[in-house]
């Protein structure tokens, strides 16, 4: 439903650095980038990081083809700054196979990567 999404971040480069890392094991990297914003998905960009003043804290829920996936994401982002906002695990009160993590960004966006496949 959504074709893509822009967050507003303070300093780019060090929002860069972050998504990078934590987007890698997901399979998701920088498709363009330029004086415009960043742009991160796996053939176009579906997120958008642009230079300005973050007003509100959004939540940006990514996808995760595995649970081990959600484990990397989580692991990336903490090392990569990120702070804790929810470690992986079930979610039942989502949904029953509902697997996500929660970090913060280093504006405070609550970024979370959910894999919804049942375990098998």
């Amino acid at each position: 439903m959504i074709d893509h999404m822009n967050l507003f971040v303070s300093d780019r480069t060090q929002s860069k650095r972050f998504y990078e890392a934590a987007f890698a094991p997901l399979g998701y990297r920088i498709v363009m980038d330029g004086p415009w914003g960043t742009g991160f998905g796996t053939h176009k960009p579906y997120l958008w990081l642009s230079d300005g003043k973050p007003t509100d804290h959004l939540h940006v829920a990514v996808v995760a083809e595995t649970r081990e996936a959600v484990d990397a994401f989580y692991a990336a982002a903490m090392a990569a700054g990120g702070r804790d906002n929810g470690a992986p695990g079930i979610r039942a009160h989502y949904h029953p196979d509902y697997y996500g993590a929660f970090v913060l960004d280093p504006d405070g966006h609550n970024i979370e990567a959910v894999c919804r496949k049942p375990v098998k």
